[in-house]
Formats: C-alpha cells, sequence, structure tokens
C-alpha cells in the first residue's frame, strides 16, 4: 500500500520583531493546514534572524562598541527554548529539567507557543530559529508533533566563518534522528543545517540512522546548493526539504540596517493560554519587552481551539501521480503548481515539464519597513559611497532563497523558488514514502553498499544505529 503524504516548505523571511514573526509563522501553518500539508519545514534562523550583512564591528584583534550595541539586539531577538548551554537532550525534551519558583516552563514561552500552533493546526513544523542558553547563541531546529509536542532539537555543530563570531558550537548528540507516524506513514527524519550538509561524514552520520526525511533548513542561495541537495538525495535515498529566505535588503530587520523600530505587531500576535496567566517577558531589539504567553498545562493534551482538519490528507486525485503546488491566496485549486504567498496579488502563469503549471507573482505594492520611532535612525553599521547608492541598493536582495523538494532519486519536485519574498509555500502532495524503499535495491550506502567491515565512523554521543 503507497505511504503518501504531503509535504511543503516555506520561504518565509524573518520580520521586524520576533513577535512579529511568530505572528506570520502561525499564518503561514495555518495556510498548509487548509492546503492538506502534513509536515512543513521553515528556513534556518527563521525565529530570531540571519544576521545577513552584519559584522558586529569586529575585526582581527579588535571589536567596536557599536558592534557590542548590535549583538545585544540581536541576543534579545533570539528565543529561550529553556535547555541548557551544553544541551539536555531528552531531558529538555521530557520536560525534566527544573522549573524556577513562580514559573509554569523554563524559557520565555516560545517552545509552548510553537506546540501550540502545531497541535491548532495538525501540521508537524521543523522550525529554524536562533536559541540564547546562558550567555550564547545556538542555531537550531526544532521538531514539532501536533500530537507529541517537540520531539527533538537540533544545534549547528559548524557554524560558518563570521557565524562562529555570534554563534556558539552545538554538541553532535544533537545529531540524533526522531522517529513519528504521520497519517499512518512511518517517518525517520534528521536535520542538516545549512554548510553542515557539505561535511560529508555529518551527512553520512544521518545516513546511518536510515533517515527517509531529510530536512536542510539554509541561508546559501548560491547556484550550487541545488547540486549538492540532488546529491544528498540520491546518496540517502530519501526525500530532501530545503528552506531558505528570500529578503531584499529593505526588508531586513531594523536593527540589521542600523534603525531602530517599535513594533505594533506584537499588539496581534496570537496568545495561547487564557488571557489571565502571566507568562514571562521577552525583550524585542529596541529595548520594548512583551509577554509570551505560553499554553497552559491544561493544553497540553488537548488544544482550546479545534484543530484545522487538513483537506485530503493524502493529495488529490490528478492525471499525474504526483502533484506539486506552490500555492496562491488568489488563485489557489486551479492547476497544479501555484505560488503562495500572505499577501494577496495577481499570478502570471507558465507552463513547466510535467504537465504542471508555476504562477510566478504579478506586480504588488513594497512592504515598508517598520520604523515608527521617534528617534533619528542610528547610523548604519555599513556605509555606502553616498546616498543615492544607499538607495539603489534597498532594492538589492541579499538573499534570493532557491527553495526546494527533491525526491529520492535526486529528481527536483519543486523548485527552486527564485526571488520570490513575500512568503512563497511550495507543496507536493501524494509523496509516496515507499519509493525511498525501492530506491534500496541498488544503493544503500549505510548498509549494503557502505563495506562496513572495512570503514567504521563514530560520532562522540551519538548513536548511529537506525533508531526505533
Amino acid at each position: 500500500m503507497p505511504q503518501r503524504l504531503t509535504l511543503a516548505v516555506s520561504q518565509s523571511h524573518t520580520l521586524a520583531t520576533t513577535s512579529a514573526t511568530l505572528s506570520a509563522f502561525t499564518s503561514t501553518a495555518q495556510e498548509a493546514a487548509h492546503q492538506g500539508v502534513h509536515l512543513l519545514l521553515f528556513p534556518e534562523a527563521y525565529l530570531g534572524g540571519y544576521p545577513r550583512t552584519c559584522n558586529f564591528g569586529a575585526t582581527v584583534g579588535s571589536r567596536s562598541e557599536e558592534g557590542r550595541e548590535q549583538f545585544l539586539q540581536y541576543f534579545h531577538s533570539a528565543v529561550d527554548l529553556g535547555d541548557t548551554p551544553r544541551g539536555a537532550g531528552d531531558d529538555w525534551v521530557d520536560r525534566k529539567l527544573e522549573i524556577a519558583k513562580g514559573k509554569e516552563h523554563r524559557g520565555d514561552g516560545t517552545r509552548e507557543e510553537l506546540e501550540r500552533v502545531s497541535r491548532m493546526t495538525g501540521v508537524f513544523l521543523v522550525v529554524g530559529l536562533v536559541e540564547r542558553a546562558g550567555g550564547s547563541l545556538y542555531c537550531s531546529v526544532l521538531y514539532v508533533s501536533p500530537t507529541e509536542g517537540c520531539l527533538g532539537k537540533r544545534r549547528k555543530v559548524m557554524p560558518t566563518g563570521s557565524e562562529r563570531l555570534i554563534w556558539a558550537q552545538g554538541s553532535p548528540s544533537t545529531l540524533k534522528a526522531i522517529t513519528t507516524v504521520i497519517a499512518g506513514v512511518k517517518l525517520t527524519l534528521a536535520a542538516a543545517i545549512c554548510w553542515e550538509n557539505y561535511m560529508p561524514l555529518l551527512r553520512y552520520s544521518l545516513y546511518s540512522q536510515n533517515v527517509n526525511l531529510y530536512l536542510a533548513p539554509t541561508a546559501d542561495a548560491k547556484d550550487a546548493w541545488l547540486p549538492l541537495m540532488r546529491t544528498i538525495a540520491c546518496e540517502s535515498r530519501a526525500y530532501v526539504l530545503s528552506a531558505n529566505q528570500c529578503v531584499r535588503r529593505k526588508h531586513l530587520p531594523p536593527w540589521i540596517r542600523g534603525r531602530s523600530s517599535k513594533s505594533t505587531a506584537q499588539k496581534s500576535r496570537p496568545t495561547a493560554g487564557p488571557a489571565s496567566s502571566k507568562g514571562p517577558e521577552k525583550t524585542e531589539p529596541d529595548g520594548t519587552s512583551h509577554e509570551i504567553t505560553p499554553a497552559s498545562p491544561d493544553e497540553t493534551s488537548m488544544p482550546k481551539t479545534p484543530p484545522i482538519v487538513p483537506k485530503n490528507p493524502f493529495g488529490v486525485a490528478s492525471p499525474s501521480p504526483l502533484h506539486i503546488d506552490a500555492i496562491s491566496l488568489d488563485d489557489r485549486n486551479t492547476s497544479p503548481l501555484k505560488y503562495r504567498s500572505s499577501r494577496r496579488r495577481s499570478s502570471n502563469l507558465m507552463p513547466i515539464p510535467d504537465n504542471h503549471l508555476l504562477a510566478l507573482p504579478g506586480e504588488q505594492s513594497s512592504i515598508p519597513a517598520i520604523d515608527d520611532s521617534d528617534d533619528p535612525p542610528a547610523k548604519p553599521h555599513q556605509s555606502h559611497s553616498s546616498d543615492t547608492e544607499e538607495l539603489e541598493d534597498d532594492d538589492e536582495f541579499v538573499s534570493r532563497g532557491g527553495s526546494c523538494i527533491i525526491g529520492p532519486k535526486g529528481d527536483v519536485l519543486a523548485g527552486p523558488l527564485w526571488e520570490v519574498e513575500d512568503g512563497g509555500l511550495l507543496i507536493c502532495r501524494d509523496v509516496d514514502f515507499e519509493d525511498c524503499e525501492r530506491g534500496r535495491l541498488d544503493l544503500d550506502v549505510a548498509g549494503s553498499y557502505s563495506r562496513n567491515d572495512a570503514f567504521e565512523l563514530q560520532v562522540a554521543g551519538l548513536d548511529l544505529d537506525p533508531p526505533p
């Protein structure tokens, strides 16, 4: 019997504040649920932000006071999941860590909010975020089940280039794959973050755990990224999902561009628990604070809001065996492949192979940067030769996206999605996970094709045997 699911990647970008990004995250998850998505991947550092173009005032042997101030704002934009700097592993997952007196949970409530959204929508969510633990930041990925809550968390073991200035190295024990059952389909899934995918031994540690869903949230928008994802799919005989942010310079968070911002989006942010419950406060980069209201204990097993029942949980009938969508709110259900945006817009249809269609966004108004501060903007950390040059650079894409979905033989099923900034949602319907097993006929790089009698990999703190 075919083991079919609907998978999606969201090309969402970080907004001006963490609270605004959480609101957009909720809306995207709700739209995915309405489209029958079972599992949805968000980009690297989606919550907290990828500080693209920042140098934090650092040169070899010197750090400036302006750079330290910028790092302070970035530190405040990160989320606190209640884990320890070393990483408590299963004790964090199972909520066995000590809770401060008078508190109902550890951290700032972000974990509880993500679990609430997953329960409400019925979508398994994989979220890239910047995690604050102790005095350090970690680039992390969270696995959130609609029925079991957080099942695990990855921390990037090797930040790339100047990321090493701001992100600590995560423990290799977090490379542990997790198993779950969605709509009767057993998944073994794991994530490699951005350029961890260029580490052959790290990839092999995931292959060894027999993953059939390989997740690659990234910040890399280079042309070489797609061939890498296709290679990984061929090697692993797994479905590969990769999500990247697409953003213009003018839409980077204000603190990155050297400007202050007072977010109004936090006022509309959905809360997870009763209005009377008091949660911890989160400080935004501009110095304002707001309360993150976590789910109350009685919501842990049952959401107060009835879950959104996904449409067509195993896809929809069509002349072709696989349906690939990039959903549009204005043009939904009119073609197998459409573009989706959180803002209404017209679409231009373009035929692509296999009788699919791609709808590209039509004309739309630009999204103004949020800046309602009365204070004059601070001096940018990166100067331009003239004001005119700065205005011209404002529309430049600092990341072009490139999100994609790849089949277990290396076929490109959806994407890459280039220069679609406003929340593109690529969806593959009727993905048959038995194709992963069919691919093992001639290649199992961690089994029959491994010569494990001659070659052996060991990873500190990680069991490489497939999880039960």
